[in-house]
């Protein structure tokens, strides 16, 4: 998944940036609104965390800006503690929620997980392709009940197939969500990471969690599970 951090303290979003990063995501950052609106627009981000505090553009006229430009990611504000005011104005700005500064690292990564399910219309952290299950908040993959191993990237890749499931996803789209700026996008390496998720989830052929479209990208074939909430 690929995050926009919109932050003028330069060590918080310094450690925001570190953080997200270390826990697998790729990971953008501005210095003030101006930057922050310029990324927002040249980028496909699945979630911005914006400080409301912001010089150039303030944090409400740059999530007011982002909403009318057809912008529909998740935005979590970063609000003082007795700043009540402002966050409700953020809320009404169109932000999805909110998080009070000083704040604990696992509680950001709580509400950025519980955001990033909402926006693809999971409502629990087991995403359930049975006889996949992935667990989103333990970052683990079972397929019949057996734990599969994956690299991080692998887990990304699967992870956001599975939250587009039926979806076909370009090599460019997967590379632009999933990896940092500067990667190359003519490299193989998406195919790289379908060809070992093949091998790992379906190792004799008779699954087919993910085909090849060619020409147009990868699609995530399984069916949530019956009891799987939408």
């Amino acid at each position: 998944m690929r995050l926009l951090i919109v932050e003028d303290d330069t060590a918080l979003r310094t450690e925001l940036v570190r953080q997200l990063t270390a826990e697998g995501y790729a990971v953008d950052s501005a210095a003030d609104g101006r930057d922050g609106l310029f990324m927002a627009n040249e980028y496909a981000y699945d979630l911005a965390i914006i400080d409301l505090g912001l010089p150039q553009i303030d944090g409400i006229s740059l999530i007011t800006q982002l909403r009318k430009s057809g912008r529909d990611a998740p935005i979590l504000v970063l609000t003082a503690r007795d700043a009540w005011q402002d966050k409700v104005k953020g809320l009404e700005a169109g932000a999805d929620d909110y998080l009070t500064k000083p704040f604990h690292p696992q509680e950001l990564r709580a509400r950025i997980q519980a955001l990033l399910r909402r926006a693809h219309g999971a409502a629990q952290n087991r995403l359930e392709f049975a006889p996949l299950v992935i667990d989103t908040d333990a970052k683990t993959v079972t397929l019949k009940e057996q734990p599969i191993e994956l690299t991080s990237y692998e887990y990304n890749t699967l992870l956001y197939l599975a939250l587009n499931a039926g979806k076909t996803l370009s090599k460019t789209e997967l590379t632009e969500h999933l990896y940092a700026q500067d990667y190359d996008r003519d490299s193989n390496v998406i195919e790289v990471f379908i060809g070992r998720l093949r091998k790992k989830l379906d190792p004799d052929g008779s699954l087919a969690p993910i085909s090849t479209l060619r020409g147009l990208g990868y699609r995530f074939n399984l069916p949530p599970s019956p009891a799987q909430p939408q």
